[in-house]
């Protein structure tokens, strides 16, 4: 038997508050057995279920793993602006000017995040 992967676990400051961004990033929502304070939160979604942990050091370097997120129901443009609008951060741009690369993001603590074509997208420039 192979093990799978439960949980991607994210380190931060305030667990509830990260979740609730996050949450929103994938449409779903903060585990009902979770409250503001707590030093867990859960969100699960389709993709991928994330666990933050309240941790007492601050982020201090880079990600050494970073999630890398494709928008379902809208362009690559579209979702980045969606995000900002959530609370990230534009940290690296690096679209082309063919719509090809992806965009880094960090979350409301700095974590970072990509955001890449949607398959749409994708699908477009193989034809």
């Amino acid at each position: 038997m192979t093990s799978l992967v439960r949980h991607v676990t994210i380190d931060c400051a305030d667990a509830y508050a990260l979740a609730s961004f996050w949450a929103q990033v994938l449409d779903s929502k903060v585990s009902d057995d979770d409250v503001p304070g707590d030093e867990e939160a859960l969100v699960e979604s389709s993709g991928a279920s994330l666990l933050f942990i309240q941790v007492p050091e601050p982020k201090v370097a880079k990600n050494r793993v970073h999630l890398d997120l494709q928008p379902q129901d809208r362009t690559r443009d579209e979702e980045v602006e969606r995000l900002v609008g959530l609370g990230a951060t534009l940290l690296d741009d690096r679209r082309n000017p063919d719509g090809t690369g992806w965009v880094t993001l960090g979350d409301p603590e700095g974590n970072e995040f990509c955001v890449e074509r949607s398959r749409a997208e994708r699908e477009a420039v193989a034809v």
